[in-house]
């Protein structure tokens, strides 16, 4: 028996200058919904109750470069969203407002950065 206490990943947060025009984005992405919606604070649900996703205002937020150079602001962390179709995927994300980033490192892999410059990957699974 292990003495280590019952840990559970229940979400990842993300930061922005406003959290609800951020969580609005990936709920139209995802198609998740919001359980909690605050001015500075949104969370949204995984359907299959897995870690969701939250989103905190940061009046002081600056975006991550993709791909990051000297001096510039690093990505801390990323989200990887595997898609069954790859363009569809990637033409969905830009109808609800992300860009695709110049640079793109794998074939199966789109590169995106959400609406305050977060990268989040599409890719499809087993390529």
């Amino acid at each position: 028996m292990s003495d280590r206490p019952r840990l559970k990943l229940t979400g990842v947060v993300l930061d922005s200058p406003d959290a609800r025009k951020l969580a609005d984005f990936y709920r139209r992405l995802l198609g998740w919904d919001a359980v909690e919606d605050e001015p500075e604070w949104v969370v949204l649900a995984a359907p299959d109750g897995g870690a969701g996703l939250s989103f905190q205002t940061d009046q002081d937020y600056v975006p991550p470069a993709w791909p990051a150079g000297p001096h510039h602001q690093r990505m801390m962390a990323h989200l990887d969203i595997e898609v069954d179709d790859l363009d569809a995927a990637v033409a969905h994300a830009l109808a609800e407002g992300a860009v695709l980033a110049k640079y793109q490192p794998q074939q199966h892999v789109r590169v995106c950065l959400d609406p305050s410059g977060h990268p989040f990957c599409l890719y499809l699974p087993g390529a």
